[in-house]
């Protein structure tokens, strides 16, 4: 057992290695990509890192600034009354930190009202949308820093611009920057090979080395520049009541993406590796993580697939090589932190970009494509972080994600179900040969349960089939999809109910469940409600209809 036990800490030791080989120059990229002085960056990877190494539940999931939250924080920010740009340093900064907060609170209630399942609501071919967007517009944002070229300011947040930008400067890019770029693409594609070395911290101590023995910077090429020891120090953010209202609903957006992302990460881990999570639970550890870093003038953080595919790859065993990831973290800070001032911005650019190389692959996008499912929506979520933006891309994504669900829901297919040869069973009567009907009899199912958007439909469509089918003494509507019934579905049922009475005939329900039965049976015991019109199986309504009939 101690021998495990052992085994198992080393291999907790050595993925901390790896993990915080990635997250320092990952940490830094991001709070570039927010808009930030590096410390927020460092201090959000070491927040996120403690926090969840203490109250999480994963065994690989790092907790870490992640390059999606990053952008959308920055956009939403921006979006902010009085901030233009990011002219005024302490006005942003006190912005953002007001939005991690909120995003951080309202991670909080969610878990406490036991919403973590909203994060379905955002589908997966959306968010992989989304991503693809995403990833193709801050890879564009790299290329000035990469190239060696200075963007206008009237540029920064259209993607389009910027690329045809720096195509059009093509004349102007910096040669020496040009070099250093290709040579960390290069070499960083080549470590990558071995997944087990920290790619990214390798890279970057290679060009400061470079930086320092060659004097780069004096070729032209710019440094990052001399970055201050986080400050760990608890501050609130001094913001107008009004201003808060808006940053709370901003904050919004940024709770989907966190969640929908690193729920998304953490229960893929966890499926592969034969793990079980409580989806409320990570709730309540991402909205802790979040306040954690707001109140420490972080940014947002998340469980991001970069960090957790690392964390699993390096051989992690426990959740306490997220724990050794923050000691490495916080030593190199202690004692390497000024020779990152020395890293040229090119390798910085490289890394960012090669920490969303996954996002970059169109392939989950083709597997999806190749269903002939949701194509519409994958195009649509892609488009609109390219056109839109981040913010109002994320904001769009979330509305076809809602949209699309409506839609599916409030347009049911009402299948005609008949019993397949002798079997008691009840199928489609399309796509089945050896189906039969019962004479005088129509048995149809909703294939989506029934609720205020889907019921007058599907009363409609039933009304419409009977009176097409002549002889007909009786219905049967199988509710096997409709867990419990709104106001607006009941009021539709009674409403059936009296109609197809009307033309004399009869209808009984089948596959109803309890709330279903235990709802109809108090407001319509003598009707639809009554126990001999409620069956729990479709053969079995059948059955209570013929006897009907023969009495």
């Amino acid at each position: 057992m101690r021998e495990r036990l052992a085994g198992s800490g080393w291999r907790d030791l050595g993925a901390g290695l790896c993990v915080a080989g990635l997250l320092i120059p990952e940490a830094v990229a991001y709070a570039g990509l927010a808009k930030l002085p590096p410390s927020h960056g460092l201090t959000a990877a070491l927040v996120g890192l403690a926090i969840y190494a203490v109250f999480g539940r994963s065994r690989y999931a790092i907790v870490s600034p992640t390059s999606s939250t990053a952008a959308l924080a920055a956009a939403a920010a921006l979006s902010m009354p009085g901030i233009v740009g990011v002219a005024d340093p302490r006005a942003y900064a006190q912005a953002m930190q007001a939005l991690v907060l909120c995003a951080g609170a309202i991670l909080f209630a969610l878990s406490w009202a036991r919403q973590g399942q909203l994060s379905a609501f955002v589908s997966r071919p959306v968010l992989r949308g989304f991503s693809f967007g995403l990833a193709i517009t801050i890879v564009i944002k790299q290329l000035p820093d990469a190239l060696g070229i200075e963007l206008p300011k009237t540029l920064a947040g259209d993607p389009g611009h910027v690329l045809a930008y720096v195509v059009a400067q093509a004349p102007h890019w910096q040669l020496p920057t040009v070099a250093v770029t290709l040579a960390a693409a290069a070499l960083m594609a080549l470590i990558r090979r071995w997944p087990q070395w920290p790619a990214s911290m390798l890279v970057m101590v290679a060009a400061i080395a470079a930086a320092r023995g060659f004097d780069l910077q004096a070729l032209g090429v710019r440094a990052v520049g001399t970055l201050p020891l986080p400050s760990l120090a608890i501050a609130l953010p001094q913001l107008s009541l009004a201003d808060w209202f808006r940053v709370g609903e901003l904050a919004v957006g940024v709770v989907v993406l966190v969640f929908a992302e690193s729920w998304g990460c953490m229960r893929t881990l966890a499926l592969q590796h034969g793990e079980t999570l409580d989806a409320n639970r990570e709730l309540w550890v991402l909205g802790a993580c979040n306040v954690g870093a707001g109140l420490l003038q972080g940014m947002p953080v998340g469980a991001g697939f970069s960090g957790g595919s690392a964390n699993a790859a390096a051989g992690a065993q426990t959740r306490w090589a997220g724990a050794a990831a923050l000691l490495v973290m916080a030593l190199a800070l202690a004692f390497a932190l000024p020779e990152l001032a020395l890293l040229p911005r090119p390798v910085l650019a490289v890394a960012v970009i090669s920490a969303l190389w996954h996002a970059l692959s169109p392939r989950p996008l083709l597997a999806t494509w190749r269903m002939g499912r949701d194509r519409t929506l994958i195009v649509a979520a892609v488009a609109a972080v390219l056109v839109l933006g981040v913010l109002d891309g994320m904001l769009t994504a979330i509305a076809l994600s809602l949209v699309d669900a409506l839609r599916k829901f409030s347009q049911p297919l009402l299948h005609e179900l008949g019993e397949l040869g002798a079997t008691r069973n009840y199928v489609d009567v399309e796509g089945h040969t050896d189906v039969h009907a019962k004479p005088g009899l129509l048995v149809l199912r909703p294939e989506e349960p029934l609720f205020f958007a889907s019921a007058e439909r599907v009363v409609a469509e039933v009304v419409q089939r009977a009176a097409a089918r002549d002889g007909l003494r009786g219905v049967v509507l199988s509710l096997e999809e409709s867990a419990d019934l709104d106001s607006t579905a009941v009021e539709c049922l009674l409403e059936l109910d009296q109609r197809l009475q009307a033309r004399g005939q009869h209808l009984v329900l089948a596959r109803t469940k309890d709330p279903v039965r235990e709802l109809l049976g108090r407001l319509a015991p003598q009707g639809i409600g009554a126990p001999d019109r409620l069956y729990w199986s479709v053969d079995d309504a059948v059955q209570g209809v013929s006897r009907r009939d023969s009495i």
